[in-house]
This record gives structure tokens, sequence and C-alpha cells, in this order.
């Protein structure tokens, strides 16, 4: 069978079979807490994402894997890591909940900018330049994915900051 073929099958059972979890799991329980602690997984989930520097690694990666991909990859995953953690650690406030919609909007677009880019160089044409990388698009970027759904759900449906204190009116 083609790689391309090949490569498109592990990404679709890859989208499936986390898409079937997170609709039977993920989303039951997150929509059951309360905001904005219902964001708690998916950014930490997110945080994880430092994984993406792989692809400038030497030895991970093919050393013939265009630099094009890689580093916007890499660091635009890093940022994304970054952005989960610093929304994490800010939640329930303002400051929080803008970091989280930054981090989201952010993340979710660099997933699609690395698929646009990895097709527009034909990388399911030449899947041994990933090495180790394949498993990283095949098995985590579905999840990762379906949760930037998850938490734009989430964020439109509920606020996810602590209301503001009450001003006090002295008399």
């Amino acid at each position: 069978m083609p790689s391309p073929v090949l490569f498109g099958i592990s990404a679709a059972f890859g989208l499936v079979v986390w898409g079937a979890i997170a609709w039977h799991y993920i989303w039951p329980a997150l929509r059951e807490r309360p905001s904005p602690e219902n964001l708690k997984p998916v950014l930490l989930l997110h945080g994880f994402r430092f994984l993406g520097l792989a692809f400038v690694v030497p030895g991970v990666v093919s050393p013939e894997l265009p630099a094009t991909f890689a580093q916007p990859v890499a660091y635009g995953d890093f940022i994304s890591a970054i952005l989960a953690l610093l929304a994490l650690a800010t939640l329930g406030t303002r400051t929080g909940t803008v970091l989280t919609w930054v981090f989201n909007t952010f993340g979710t677009a660099d997933l699609l900018f690395a698929f646009y880019v990895g097709n527009r160089i034909s990388l399911p044409d030449t899947p041994g330049l990933l090495g180790a990388g394949y498993f990283i698009l095949a098995a985590y970027v579905p999840i990762l994915l379906i949760t930037h759904a998850l938490a734009f759900r989430l964020l439109l449906r509920t606020k996810a900051v602590a209301p503001s204190p009450s001003k006090v009116l002295i008399a």
C-alpha cells in the first residue's frame, strides 16, 4: 500500500478512536465539572506539547526533514505548551480567560498550519522523514485537535472566569 494511504489511514484512525474516547468519556466528564475547572485537563494535556520539539532533535527525525516543516511545528508546539501552562496557572481570572482563548486559538492554528505545510511539502509521500515523529502525528495530534474543539465548546458554553468582585459602595 502506498505511504500516503497508510499515513492517511493512521491519521484517520487516530481521529476516529480519539473522537470515540472523547464522545464517551472525556466530554461527559468535562461537562459535569464546574467552569473553569473543566478546562484543567485540556490545558494539562496540552502542556505536553513540548513533545513537538522532537521535530528538531537530530536522530528523532531524519536530517532531511525540511526545516520549513520541522521548525514551525517544533516551536509552535512549544509556544502552545507554554500558553497552556500559563492559562492553567491563571485559570479562574480574567487573565486566565484571555490566555485560554489565546492558547486555544494559537494552538489550533498551529496544528492546522502544520497540516498545511506537511501537505505542501508532500510529507505523506515520504513518512520516513518523520522518524519517531510519525507517531506524534498519528496518535497525539488527533487528541490535540479534538481537545481544542472541546475547549472552544467549553469556552463558548460557560464563563471560564470567576465572577468579578462586587463593587463596594461607601456611603
